[in-house]
């Protein structure tokens, strides 16, 4: 098993990280190899070099382990997504991850996200949050387009993003790149993911006509249903 990565640009130094640090980062790398439920207490200890009493004493339970990895992962995330957004334009979620510096976040959110529990729900909450944040950040910096349901637009990117995790290993059959990879960007074949990123987001995949009759389709049945007595004569 590869050990939990340390932070970036500490390669070659000695590990700096605190006790707490260290057993919060070697469970994130656990739980992305095992998933929560095979992961035990046992099992993190050994990884971070600890023994199991002293992951409970900082910890309390693995619960709240848990908890202590969703929030260490959603604000890695968080801080890549506004550094990203402050410098250009860029909203594929998939395609930050990698400028975490936790090595393991991406196969950590693809165990976590098919197992739920009230945990999973407040990082997706989370993480739909910041989304509509940095989205706002991005049309008040003239990179994205304003939306009349911003709060909708987050939720569908972020769970389309989220849900190419789930299903990594079917993009690594299909397209030759592994989304969990902490260093996809290395991998040659990323141009066969982001391409189609950049065409969807960019360009769209609408003519301009279907876009049109969809737009009109969702603005219709956005109306409120008639009512009164004209409404009543025309259903007769």
């Amino acid at each position: 098993m590869r050990s939990a990565e340390p932070p970036s640009g500490d390669v070659g130094t000695a590990d700096d990280r605190t006790t707490k640090a260290r057993i919060r980062d070697a469970a994130i790398a656990c739980f992305a190899e095992f998933g929560m439920n095979d992961t035990t207490v046992r099992t993190i200890a050994a990884e971070a070099g600890v023994s199991p009493g002293l992951v409970i004493h900082h910890y309390g339970s693995m619960e709240g382990l848990r908890t202590a990895c969703e929030e260490h992962v959603a604000g890695a995330i968080r801080e890549v997504r506004e550094n990203t957004m402050s410098t250009g334009p860029g909203i594929d979620v998939l395609r930050t991850l990698s400028d975490t510096d936790v090595g393991s976040v991406a196969g950590y959110l693809a165990r976590v996200l098919a197992e739920s529990s009230p945990t999973v729900d407040q990082l997706v909450d989370d993480l739909v949050a910041d989304a509509v944040e940095y989205f706002d950040t991005g049309v008040r910096a003239g990179v994205l387009r304003h939306s009349d349901d911003p709060t909708g637009r987050a939720v569908v990117l972020v769970l389309w993003a989220l849900g190419g995790l789930v299903l990594h290993d079917h993009f690594e059959r299909l397209l030759g790149i592994d989304l969990t990879d902490p260093d996809i960007g290395s991998n040659p074949n990323l141009a066969a993911y982001m391409g189609p990123v950049y065409e969807i987001l960019g360009t769209g995949i609408f003519t301009d006509a279907l876009a049109a009759d969809l737009q009109s389709v969702v603005s219709d049945s956005n109306e409120p249903p008639a009512t009164g007595p004209k409404a009543e004569e025309g259903t007769e």
